[in-house]
């Protein structure tokens, strides 16, 4: 499973990049990933297209 550590801060654009801290909590609280800590996250083997992009709207 790949790891990832979110940013610090969101930076506030239009779309929400892949490491913000938004979208990772998000993909967790819907199971796609699990909190390691405070900052990283351990995602699924496969997340859907489409799970990724309901994450990252704004």
């Amino acid at each position: 499973m790949p790891q990832l550590t979110a940013k610090k801060k969101c930076c506030k654009k239009d779309t929400r990049c892949k490491k913000c801290p938004v979208v990772l909590s998000r993909l967790a609280k819907w199971g796609h990933a699990e909190r390691i800590d405070r900052r990283r996250y351990e995602l699924a083997e496969s997340v859907p297209k489409k799970v990724r992009k309901r994450a990252r709207v704004r």
